[in-house]
């Protein structure tokens, strides 16, 4: 089955579409970016979907839920879907380079709580809105080493995990 990379369109940086889609169109892999308001490929790719789907809260973190495949990658920053990507058994990274793993989801979604309700009381800082050179290397980075895994994975004929 061919992998599908699915990309939490919404709140995802410029930099990372295009460097996804750049990745596509060399190694022959579909892309859907799934958002609730049309978002321009970063150039003409055959591999290539916008996905629009309703203006609800959770809309596309459904679709994507729905549509992915064990064998598939998904890019989101959001953690509670990361969390149940991570239940259904699906590679989920988010554009800073970090993968969540049964290992590390519940320390991500504690961390995240734990921000909400700082910045409830007046406390959080914007600090974790920052997104340049060394956070995109860190996703090219592992966002690489995951399409190589996957190449290997179904050259071999090995389920993922």
């Amino acid at each position: 089955m061919k992998l599908t990379v699915w990309v939490d369109a919404d709140s995802c940086p410029v930099k990372v579409r295009n460097h996804v889609v750049s990745i596509a169109k060399s190694k022959k892999y579909n892309v859907s970016f799934v958002a609730n308001h049309e978002i321009k490929a970063p150039e003409k790719c055959d591999t290539f979907a916008m996905i629009v789907c309703a203006k609800e809260k959770g809309a596309a973190d459904d679709l994507i839920f729905d549509r992915c495949q064990p064998n598939d990658i998904v890019i989101t920053r959001d953690i509670p879907f990361a969390a149940r990507l991570v239940e259904k058994k699906i590679c989920v990274m988010n554009d800073r380079g970090v993968c969540f793993t049964p290992d590390n989801i519940q320390d991500r979604l504690h961390e995240r709580d734990f921000s909400l309700n700082l910045s409830e009381i007046g406390l959080g800082g914007g600090k974790g809105n920052y997104y340049g050179e060394k956070e995109f290397r860190k996703f090219s980075s592992c966002f690489e080493q995951k399409i190589l895994e996957h190449v290997i994975n179904e050259q071999y004929g090995i389920l993922p995990r």
